[in-house]
């Protein structure tokens, strides 16, 4: 029987997502301490059995992955197009799962979630062996939004939270018990059916808005994102978030480290040709995509109900 001391790890995914995280789960392993034993679960939307069967191949006996499929009842939360409201158009439904993941697993009192478009060349047991007290999260600042001008009007005005505290939800160290406590989920669910926000970053607003001073802000290596910042020199994780992918572009900060993770994957070649048929086409809708997202940034803070102004109006109250 393995008597080591156990850590949770969360990802949440669909098919598309599959070789990101067999880097993300192969640097993981390679870099945990020996100490502990690690109990990785994947929360998936539609994943075939091969892609399962090739990322199971990464376990071994201190490092167990265990595939859980994504409960079907979000699928059932639709707006008032009659559209999937947990969705937007450069968002997948998975991102809304670690919202529910203390739930979901009430057998975990602290977990760590990750996104799957990460590398890991630290030791994860440090993460997740910070004290949280009773705060609900532990986070790192988002300067990757922190850095576009025309975002913080967004952060400040309709989120209610300034630049230099609101934090990245890719990368999170979670009090689930705490979470349960404060029933997140539920919140989460009433505010959104309530009012209907208006968000660019869905998750990442309704726990900023909802956690806000209630989280543990971590060394920023522990969320390295290739923004304009430079390098750190010992990135714990590297997030390649918004659309500073190394599978799709070149010269990202960061990519070495991807990419030597890569070569030793079973997604190899898979990621290769992937890169080497990422149109021009796809690269300008991601500058669109970007353009959007600033618009929006723009425009919500004017719009008659954000998130700033119902709390701050005391029609709701936060976590």
């Amino acid at each position: 029987m393995n008597t080591k001391p156990m850590i949770p790890i969360f990802f949440t995914i669909d098919e598309g997502y599959a070789p990101w995280l067999s880097v993300a789960l192969i640097s993981l392993k390679e870099n945990a301490s020996k100490e502990y034993r690690y109990e990785v679960h994947v929360v998936y939307h539609d994943m075939s059995a091969n892609t399962i069967i090739k990322l199971s191949e990464i376990a071994d006996d201190d490092f167990s992955i265990s595939f859980e499929e994504m409960p079907q009842t979000l699928d059932q939360l639709h707006d008032f197009a009659g559209n999937n409201y947990l969705r937007a158009d450069y968002f997948t439904l998975t991102i809304f799962i670690r919202l529910f993941l203390a739930d979901m697993f009430p057998q975990y009192d602290k977990a760590i979630y990750l996104d799957s478009d990460i590398c890991v060349p630290g030791d994860i047991s440090k993460m997740y062996t910070i004290d949280l007290k009773d705060n609900y999260l532990g986070v790192v600042n988002d300067y990757s939004i922190a850095n576009i001008p025309e975002l913080n009007h967004y952060v400040k005005d309709a989120i209610g939270v300034d630049k230099d505290h609101y934090f990245n939800s890719g990368i999170l160290l979670m009090n689930f018990k705490k979470i349960r406590e404060r029933e997140l989920a539920k919140r989460f669910l009433d505010l959104m059916i309530k009012y209907h926000f208006d968000t660019i970053a869905p998750d990442q607003d309704y726990l900023n808005a909802l956690c806000k001073d209630k989280v543990v802000y971590l060394d920023p290596t522990w969320d390295s994102m290739p923004c304009d910042l430079d390098e750190f020199e010992n990135p714990q994780i590297i997030h390649y978030n918004l659309f500073d992918k190394p599978w799709c572009y070149d010269n990202v900060k960061y990519e070495k480290y991807f990419w030597d993770v890569a070569k030793r994957s079973g997604f190899y070649d898979e990621i290769v040709q992937y890169k080497k048929n990422y149109s021009d086409a796809q690269k300008k809708k991601d500058q669109e995509s970007l353009a959007l997202l600033v618009t929006r940034g723009n425009e919500i803070p004017d719009q008659e109900v954000t998130m700033r102004k119902i709390f701050e109006s005391g029609q709701e109250e936060r976590l």
